[in-house]
């Protein structure tokens, strides 16, 4: 087995409960962890036998900004659903959305939820 890590995926979106915060838009990032089985690909040195990486980026960042969601929960499982239903290989995930600008009026790095979907 093995894992598939993207860190500090950095996204501008329009997702919150204040109207404001779907007008004006905020920085979110994402990390993501996708469990898969890489025996194959750490042998072969193939691209097709294992899951791409910039592929996973480039679905994630159009799922999370395409929709304005209240909550980040929703906004974090619709990213963990399209790639658990985009990559078959993909046997668990595991999207961590962090909103470093929730308005909140306290001093903190940032507020998140761990969105996890399993096959």
């Amino acid at each position: 087995m093995g894992k598939i890590i993207v860190k500090d995926l950095k996204l501008f979106a329009y997702h919150g409960v204040n109207p404001e915060e779907k007008i004006e838009g905020q920085n979110f990032i994402l990390d993501i962890v996708a469990d898969v089985d890489l025996t194959t690909a750490s042998n072969t040195d193939d691209l097709n036998d294992t899951v791409s990486y910039a592929k996973i980026i480039k679905l994630a960042r159009t799922v999370f900004t395409q929709a304005k969601y209240d909550l980040i929960e929703k906004a974090g499982g619709a990213v963990a659903d399209a790639i658990m239903d985009e990559f078959d290989k993909i046997t668990a995930v595991s999207v961590t959305v962090k909103k470093p600008e929730a308005p909140i009026s306290a001093d903190f790095g940032y507020v998140a939820v761990v969105i996890e979907r399993e096959r």
